[in-house]
């Protein structure tokens, strides 16, 4: 009987401990106990898409590389980066696990943030300001979901999923969700939260957050997704091969309807900048100037150099500056042939040339073109040691919009009509 009392005794210490509330950091309550502190929550979720394993470099430019525009990091098998772009990566490469887990991360911040913000008590009995503030961040939390996941869909196909906070699940050991039952989850989502969400100009927000345009656009990418043909499963029905389902043309109608609400609002929200080099230059750099809102969405980078927060856009990337810098991706002579002599666009994606320490131009040869998007000189320069210059990743733009309008009209009716057309001849 005293072994008894004495188990009895440990387990009543023990879950009095366990109930002692944290010291170091705030729980829910206090965290979805208002408005401004349920926006910091979400801003927490927005800080997964940055940094060396998000957009900040692996997500934006190991992954992409190679391809028909650009190759990535020459040289020998290394597996890392390498081999990545040279389309032999194996289980062990060591560029993987980490940018993965991030996206996890920033799917987990959502889902708290989902489950809590329509719990909160101002949701439906707030403040008319209040009210409007949480369907706002709770419209931007279902939409960061959306991104994260089809960013993990895009690199790794079918995926372990849950829709709510780690802490409420019964199985943390999943098995792969289907990608098209994925795709619907969020296609549901993003039809939701593009009713709860305002116009760019009625938001008070700058466009490094979610606004209507950006849902709905990212609605109509993921319903291309959807869609279209991707390589499936061994184990899916398809049978390991290249397909796409037989309601395809169901999600091209969900984009091209999208794209067309978006367009419809062209002049008061969101436009194409008369000029190309501006969008990039301007846009996402130091200025973030973007008086025509071509950007619907763009993930913000900290500066200040932070491996977690900033992007090595135009380090890693582009021109070296005084010697620095990888000029890691290299223009394929192909590609610089395709543009016509007086496309403005060719000479803001390719940059001829390296950057001397007085700031001269040293031009390179073909075979040695870098990517000019982003370069170092369209940034103030302080030192050539430099790598994190706080410039934005572009998500989704408006000419992304009048595209995936012009090839879901062109798709649905067996070639494309005249709205089509004109939205395609927009785009420079």
């Amino acid at each position: 009987s005293l072994l008894l009392s004495g188990i009895a005794v440990g387990f009543t210490s023990c879950k009095k401990y366990l109930d002692i509330n944290p010291v170091s950091s705030f729980g829910p309550d206090y965290v979805f106990g208002s408005s401004a502190n349920a926006e910091s929550a979400v801003l927490g979720a927005y800080a997964c898409l940055g940094g060396d394993q998000g957009y900040g470099i692996r997500l934006s430019m190991y992954y992409p590389y190679d391809n028909d525009e650009m190759i990535g990091q020459t040289g020998n098998p290394d597996n890392e980066r390498r081999d990545i772009a040279h389309y032999n990566t194996q289980p062990s490469n060591t560029q993987l696990a980490n940018p993965f887990n991030q996206l996890f991360r920033g799917i987990e911040r959502a889902n708290i943030c989902i489950y809590s913000i329509p719990r909160m008590t101002q949701y439906n009995d707030g403040t008319a300001a209040d009210k409007a503030k949480l369907r706002q961040l709770y419209a931007e939390a279902l939409s960061l979901r959306a991104q994260f996941y089809f960013e993990a869909i895009r690199n790794w196909g079918d995926l372990p999923a849950q829709f709510q906070p780690s802490s409420l699940e019964t199985d943390l050991f999943k098995s792969k969700t289907d990608r098209d039952t994925l795709y619907n989850h969020l296609i549901a989502d993003l039809a939701e939260a593009a009713t709860l969400i305002p116009w760019q100009t009625q938001a008070g927000v700058t466009n490094e957050r979610f606004t209507q345009g950006a849902v709905r656009a990212l609605r109509a990418r993921i319903a291309l997704f959807r869609g279209g043909f991707s390589l499936r499963a061994k184990t899916s029905t398809y049978g390991g091969v290249m397909a796409r389902p037989a309601d395809y043309k169901t999600y091209y109608q969900i984009a091209k309807d999208e794209c067309a609400l978006i367009m419809a609002k062209e002049g008061s929200e969101h436009k194409l900048n008369p000029s190309y080099k501006s969008v990039f230059k301007d846009a996402l750099g130091a200025r973030l100037d973007d008086p025509n809102r071509e950007i619907l969405w763009e993930v913000g980078m900290s500066g200040g150099a932070s491996n977690f927060g900033d992007s090595k856009l135009g380090y890693y990337n582009g021109p070296r500056y005084n010697g620095t810098g990888n000029s890691a991706l290299q223009i394929l002579p192909s590609y610089f042939y395709s543009f016509d002599s007086m496309d403005v666009r060719r000479d803001v994606m390719c940059a001829p040339y390296n950057i001397n320490a007085n700031m001269t131009l040293a031009v390179t040869g073909l075979a040695s073109m870098f990517d000019g998007k982003f370069r170092r000189d369209w940034n103030p320069i302080t030192t050539s040691a430099a790598q994190y210059f706080g410039t934005n990743w572009p998500v989704i733009r408006y000419s992304d919009v009048l595209l995936m309008f012009a090839e879901a009209d062109n798709e649905l009716g067996n070639g494309p009509g005249a709205a089509a057309i004109q939205a395609f001849e927009k785009v420079r």
